[in-house]
């Protein structure tokens, strides 16, 4: 192997000398900066000033050393490796797809309470339409055709209650009216002042409803020498069926 030879010099020299001489200056003049040999462990090379070291090219030639990696390049990153800007991103891409999945919650929940209440809604109006177009029927009579009447008040019924209503006109109703020629006529009340019945809903839901109306029954038989007017108040419960809003129940109060 052939022995390096060191040697102070200020001319020009060989070639290869020359040729040592110059990279020797560009290590030293890349070396110029801070060159960490690793992330935040930073070591600073500096050129001595001098006399020039020349030495013998090794039979391969002279290569340039690597260059330094900068400081820049380990700034900013974290321990994993991952920078503190990637992770704010990541975090942020996180709170935003957490506050995206909350306003469809939100928008999902406010829909279905929109639809329940158009619902609860239309429930409203189809039950007060069935109770005052009900009530007349149901609550009238005449002894004269007693079956006709109560054929038309069943089918406005359901459940129990037509049930209920069909054993009480049998055993009770059509004995009583037949002997003593009784009429029951039965009209929803209007108030003097306007021209809209007195009802009002008490609570509606797309399957039931109760309905409050005011109700004026005049009587008519044997039993009674002039027609007399009775002031009723009548609470109806109503069901919505297949066949639409049937009466339910008839509560005086």
């Amino acid at each position: 192997m052939a022995n390096r030879t060191f040697r102070s010099t200020r001319g020009t020299g060989s070639p290869a000398r020359r040729t040592m001489t110059a990279a020797t200056r560009a290590a030293a003049k890349r070396a110029g900066r801070p060159a960490p040999r690793e992330c935040g462990a930073h070591q600073e090379e500096q050129t001595r000033s001098g006399r020039t070291l020349l030495a013998d090219p090794p039979p391969n030639g002279w290569e340039d050393p690597p260059e330094p990696e900068s400081p820049e390049s380990c700034e900013g990153k974290t321990e994993g490796g991952a920078s503190p800007r990637n992770t704010g991103r990541g975090v942020l891409t996180a709170v935003l797809g957490i506050v995206l999945v909350a306003a469809l919650v939100a928008a999902a929940v406010l829909g279905w309470e929109y639809q329940q209440g158009r619902q609860a809604e239309q429930a409203r109006d189809e039950a007060l339409a069935a109770a005052r177009n009900a009530a007349p029927v149901v609550l009238s009579y005449d002894y004269r055709h007693l079956d006709r009447d109560f054929s038309r008040a069943r089918i406005l019924l359901s459940g129990r209650f037509r049930e209920q209503y069909g054993k009480t006109t049998k055993a009770v109703v059509a004995p009583t009216a037949t002997k003593y020629h009784g009429v029951v006529k039965a009209t929803v009340a209007t108030p003097p002042d306007g021209d809209a019945p007195a009802v009002s809903v008490v609570s509606a839901t797309r399957d039931r409803a109760v309905v409050l109306l005011f109700v004026n029954q005049i009587t008519r038989s044997t039993q009674v020498p002039q027609p007399r007017l009775d002031l009723n108040r009548v609470r109806m419960t109503l069901t919505n069926t297949n066949d639409g809003w049937k009466v339910s129940g008839v509560d005086a109060l």
